[in-house]
């Protein structure tokens, strides 16, 4: 039990929560495992070499995306060594891919990306044993298919499921082979080793699970009652789920994940901290519309709806889809619509302003062009005259019974000597 050992060290050293001595012995057990392993040695490892012509790749661009993998991750180090040879060297785990109320643009996100071409590693990395889009067979051939690869890996296959699930009506409205969304979910889900939600649909619901959700949509965990890995967007960067995929494959375990179930490698840190317009931003350079001097000059989007204030995604450093820098929403000019992140996409708004999670704007920060005065009309000008001669007419008024009041103040004060000076001369 090396891992009860550690964690047994770790309390006996510190004073920290029992989650907190399970994240630090897992990290250090995973330092020991990679200690004595290194990424230059594999080059001439024949493993690697076969594993990298099969992919159509270098062997040194293999070596690099393992790194890459590693790093983004957040894994010790090591770690690249150990990602490069349990893609070469170990099984390919068995992927059983369902498909519920969803457009596919998850799946078509994934087969689309390349440098290296996404879809060749992922289906040497995986084993996808049962996807409906992209299988050549169809009906009964694939349903067979399906039950086949959970028989034969059992507790070992990994369960992706992309879409949401309908709930109402016992969830009529959705149905495989025969079977409700629910029921297929379940029945898949009863021996996996672990699910992954691709997709904000599967994850929470997503687009088909807002306004009046006429057929109860869904996501994942909140059906089956249990932890889901949760890989939002829409669609998500495929990027993300193949690191989540390696990670499984080089450990046996899912990487770190947060309170909804994100991997924390990709979903730790708000858009906005890491956009390339963060800095105008700051300076309070902001498109007021599009196609305006500030929006044609690369501006802050902020005002123009963008949610990276309140959105947790890596998009700013990951990109999409490898089209050459800069291809992303706020990229390519387009405010974020918080894709990412349960109640902000598909529910507010996509132009209003987005509620600030750190820092907000100084309301002293001008626009970068302020309006020029234009001169007063004639009909202004009436008005202004006539209220500054109200104002006038209002002043002499007051200076007049001012005066009065101090004429009377005056005489009352030359009475009351008078009377004194007679009481005096009487005496």
């Amino acid at each position: 039990m090396p891992l009860a050992i550690e964690i047994a060290n770790i309390k006996n050293a510190k004073h920290s929560t029992e989650t907190e001595c399970r994240l630090v012995a897992d990290l250090r057990i995973k330092g020991k495992l990679m200690a004595n392993q290194d990424l230059i040695s594999l080059e001439t490892d024949h493993r690697v070499e076969e594993t990298a012509e099969r992919l159509g790749m270098s062997r040194r661009e293999f070596l690099q995306f393992c790194a890459a993998i590693a790093t983004s991750l957040g894994l010790p180090q090591g770690a690249d060594a150990a990602v490069a040879e349990a893609i070469a060297t170990k099984k390919r785990p068995s992927v059983i891919w369902l498909h519920f109320q969803e457009c596919t643009g998850c799946t078509e996100s994934m087969l689309r990306a390349e440098h290296p071409t996404l879809e060749k590693l992922i289906l040497d990395v995986i084993s996808l044993d049962y996807h409906e889009t992209l299988f050549a067979a169809a009906g009964h051939q694939v349903e067979a298919a399906r039950k086949t690869a959970m028989e034969e890996n059992k507790g070992k296959y990994i369960l992706v499921v992309e879409g949401a699930i309908p709930t109402k009506d016992g969830g009529i409205y959705c149905k495989i082979g025969g079977k409700t969304a629910i029921e297929l979910l379940k029945e898949c889900a009863a021996d996996a080793a672990a699910i992954i939600a691709i997709g904000s649909c599967s994850s929470w619901g997503g687009m088909p699970s807002t306004g009046i959700n006429p057929t109860g949509s869904s996501g994942v965990a909140s059906v089956l009652k249990r932890p889901v890995v949760t890989i939002p967007g829409c669609p998500p960067n495929p990027y993300n789920f193949m690191s989540t995929v390696v990670h499984f494959l080089t450990f046996g375990s899912l990487p770190a994940l947060d309170q909804l179930g994100r991997p924390k490698f990709a979903y730790s840190r708000l858009v906005h901290e890491n956009c390339e317009r963060r800095a105008h931003f700051d300076a309070g350079r902001f498109a007021m519309d599009f196609g305006d001097e500030g929006h044609r000059k690369g501006y802050c989007l902020y005002k123009l709806g963008c949610k990276g204030p309140e959105t947790y995604a890596n998009c700013p450093t990951v990109m999409f889809g490898d089209a050459g820098g800069g291809t992303w929403p706020v990229g390519c000019g387009h405010p974020c619509i918080g894709c990412t992140e349960q109640g902000v996409g598909f529910e507010k708004p996509i132009h209003a302003m987005a509620k600030m999670k750190n820092i907000e704007p100084s309301v002293f920060l001008p626009r970068i062009v302020e309006e020029k005065g234009v001169g007063s009309s004639l009909g202004s000008a009436a008005v202004l005259a006539a209220v500054a001669g109200a104002a006038a007419g209002a002043g002499a008024m007051v200076a007049k019974n001012l005066g009065l009041s101090h004429k009377a103040e005056e005489l009352e004060q030359a009475k009351n000597k008078g009377q004194k000076a007679n009481e005096t001369t009487e005496v």
